[in-house]
């Protein structure tokens, strides 16, 4: 019997980046009959429109309160000097698939190198031109890449992430949902307990 441990999550989501290095540990210390699998939640749709200046206040806040409850969590703030923020996330989250499609071994690559992008390097991810240069810089053939990002088939593929998001009534991201025999139990997360998630995940399983 095999068990799976979704993670619902966005690679433009502060909270993920917060929660990357306890994801990566839950990883390396999950039992044997238990795998894991990525999920794309979707933080917010396609827009070409510019972040109001009050929402980037209330990210940068979020930024602010998340080096407080996890310390140690890196953030560049010229992001929101140099860059024109969009309230849009599908882009970044279609980049990913299309990773995956080119090469499943580059979907992690593919997230990391959003994240950095977005949090360490003041660039923005939610232009279509960063997330060609991530992928090129990542070893995908940039042609095919481009196509894929922009194709009707992973736009799909997003569509149908989302809506499991939606039919496991996700709230929020980072989420954990440990699946069972098709019986899916939340499991709540700690951004600096590695222990208690493991300890919670074996109990279950």
């Amino acid at each position: 019997m095999s068990l799976t441990l979704f993670y619902f999550h966005d690679p433009m989501c502060s909270w993920c980046w917060a929660f990357r290095p306890r994801w990566q540990e839950i990883v390396a210390g999950l039992p044997d009959l238990v795998r894991s699998q990525r999920v794309l939640g979707g933080l917010a749709p396609d827009t070409d429109q510019a972040m109001p200046t009050d929402m980037q206040d209330k990210l940068r806040s979020i930024w602010q309160k998340i080096q407080q409850t996890v310390p140690g969590t890196p953030f560049n703030f010229e992001f929101w000097e140099r860059c024109v923020p969009r309230r849009s996330t599908y882009t970044a989250c279609r980049a990913v698939i299309a990773a995956r499609r080119q090469n499943p071994g580059c979907e992690e690559n593919m997230i990391l190198a959003i994240q950095q992008a977005y949090y360490l390097e003041a660039r923005n991810p939610a232009d279509r031109n960063t997330l060609i240069e991530l992928a090129n810089e990542i070893g995908l053939d940039r042609a095919l890449f481009s196509a894929d990002m922009e194709s009707p088939a992973v736009h799909e593929e997003l569509l149908k992430e989302i809506e499991f998001t939606h039919r496991l009534e996700v709230k929020g991201f980072p989420t954990l949902f440990l699946e069972k025999e098709g019986v899916f139990t939340g499991i709540q997360h700690e951004y600096n307990d590695v222990k208690a998630v493991l300890h919670r995940i074996k109990r279950l399983s």
